[in-house]
């Protein structure tokens, strides 16, 4: 499979970040892209208390609660 071809999977972890998974690019305001680990997936914070915005630094573990089911 190729790049390309790869899907991208966007997994809402309870309590917790967005998991994305698959070929993907972050931009910021400017539209400038975020450097992001080859074939790994990254974690994007949805609580609003990461350091690390718009990854997860694992603050939400401070009180964040959201176990939403689509």
């Amino acid at each position: 499979m190729t790049m390309a071809e790869t899907p991208v999977t966007i997994k809402v972890m309870d309590n917790g970040p967005y998991v994305v998974e698959g070929p993907i690019t972050i931009l910021d305001a400017q539209g400038n892209a975020f450097a992001l680990p080859q074939g790994r997936a990254v974690a994007l914070c949805r609580c609003g208390m990461s350091t690390t915005k718009p990854f997860c630094s694992g603050a939400h573990r401070n009180g964040f609660q959201d176990a939403s089911r689509a």
